[in-house]
């Protein structure tokens, strides 16, 4: 009996989607190569995720020096950043992680191919070597797993100069004095807070009128964050959009138009803002351009991105996409990414298995941070759905005042009829590690009165939960 040969599969690209969709079906026995035309990890590890946090433990650290006082410590220096030494740690972070992805792609016997892929016709990848080669590879199925790039303004192109990307910022030698970052979404509320905390004078521009203005973002915690943000003497400018920019020998000026609606109370009429540079946070285009999609018979959106049903599978037969290069129709987020590449890896090798995107979690890494899961209040109320909405400051909390943290609530989206938790969210210290027990909560089905039987250990800033849930089922104890 012959034996069938192993599945040829390749995957365009080595980011968080990629790479785990390349592992997933090397353990499913596929032939599988890897090509990638930058670094292992994409924008996460190299440009985003990765390297932002650590730019945000430094701006953690430089407020907690600050707040020593408050904890009994007498602190003689003031704390100052070493853009020099942080650039340094945040190479060594990501090289560990980016040896870690190479040694997993050996212990699973994935061929790495470094290179720039295009796709020639179906069952072929042409991939440009950096020596000037280049190779042919067979396929007989492929993972689209290209990711995106920043996205621009047509009055603020990106120079590198005084007009950046996220990507200029994590790359800057001397910090500006001041800066104007265009879009108060994930990126550009992240930037505000870290450049912030490092002594930048920062103004937050947003054409909507109010910060993170993302539905899966509940309005009561974007409005927390709006507050605390301006405590820190961040400037915001809501329902503003860019008119204009002229950029001088020592600065850029902005021209901001007001647009109707409910936002900025600080006046009408045309504004001029002038900083030494100006940071465009906008959103992201999927990098599918030149790849040869339009042979396959793929067509992109106007983001760039690429259509695919629930497993994954694109309108070609044998392809499949994952990641930002599905475009913002989908979340854009790197933990959503893997799991598509896990789901796409096992569909093309025979699976059938939906991806499901009904209880993703959101973080954005600001001051406080804010995370969210399932529906907002709105998007319960647009449902139709009977709604009740319980919200627990987290000055309730012993924790919290033991971190010196109380700033913040947490907020339960339930089911009238029944308790069955619809969403959770929560802007405060630690956000993006307790959003984890929304998440399993979540899935799980639980009523507010099931949360609330769940044991928290005292004291810990996870209480916010319990109290949220106690105070949701009728009977609560400190909040």
């Amino acid at each position: 009996m012959e034996t069938p040969h192993p599945v040829k599969l390749t995957v365009l690209g080595a980011g968080p989607g990629g790479y785990a969709a390349a592992i997933r079906a090397a353990q499913l026995g596929a032939e599988v190569t890897l090509v990638e035309r930058e670094r292992v990890g994409g924008t996460c590890l190299n440009w985003g995720c990765v390297p932002t946090k650590v730019f945000k433990a430094a701006a953690d650290t430089m407020e907690q020096v600050r707040r020593a006082g408050r904890m009994g410590l007498a602190v003689t220096a003031a704390a100052a950043i070493d853009l020099q030494a942080l650039a340094t740690r945040q190479a060594e972070v990501v090289r560990i992680q980016a040896d870690g992805i190479h040694r997993l792609l050996r212990q699973h016997h994935v061929r790495y191919l470094k290179g720039e892929g295009t796709i020639p016709h179906w069952g072929a990848m042409r991939v440009q070597l950096p020596d000037g080669g280049t190779e042919t590879l067979a396929w007989e199925r492929l993972i689209l797993a290209t990711g995106s790039r920043p996205a621009n303004l047509p009055a603020l192109p990106f120079d590198g100069r005084r007009i950046w990307s996220s990507n200029h910022v994590l790359a800057l030698t001397r910090l500006p004095r001041s800066l104007v970052i265009i879009g108060a979404g994930v990126i550009g509320c992240e930037f505000a807070r870290i450049l912030n905390a490092f002594g930048v004078q920062v103004t937050l521009v947003e054409m909507l009128s109010r910060l993170l203005p993302l539905p899966a973002v509940d309005a009561d915690v974007s409005k927390v964050l709006q507050r605390e943000m301006r405590k820190r003497d961040i400037a915001i400018h809501l329902n503003h959009r860019v008119s204009g920019c002229r950029v001088t020998a020592d600065d850029v000026e902005v021209l901001l138009e007001p647009l109707s609606g409910e936002g900025d109370p600080s006046g009408r009429g045309t504004k001029i803002c002038r900083a030494e540079g100006v940071l465009v946070c906008v959103g992201r285009i999927a990098n599918t351009a030149g790849l040869g999609l339009e042979g396959l018979g793929i067509a992109t959106d106007a983001h760039g991105g690429v259509p695919a049903d629930a497993r994954l599978q694109t309108g070609a037969e044998g392809i499949f996409a994952v990641g930002d290069v599905l475009g913002p129709a989908r979340p854009m987020l790197a933990h959503v990414a893997t799991h598509e590449g896990l789901r796409a890896a096992e569909n093309a090798l025979g699976a059938s298995r939906a991806m499901a995107y009904n209880a993703v979690p959101l973080v954005v890494y600001s001051c406080p941070e804010l995370a969210g899961v399932g529906l907002s209040e709105a998007q319960a109320r647009a449902r139709g759905l009977p709604t009740s909405v319980t919200r627990v400051l987290f000055r309730n909390v012993a924790k919290a005042h033991i971190l010196g943290a109380i700033e913040g609530e947490a907020k339960i989206v339930a089911h009238a009829e029944g308790g069955r938790i619809l969403g959770l969210h929560l802007v405060g210290p630690e956000a993006a590690e307790l959003i984890a027990e929304g998440v399993a909560g979540l899935q799980a089905g639980l009523t507010v009165d099931e949360l609330a039987d769940h044991l928290h250990a005292h004291p810990t800033l996870s209480e916010i939960w319990q109290e949220a849930a106690l105070k949701a089922a009728g009977r609560p104890l400190h909040g």
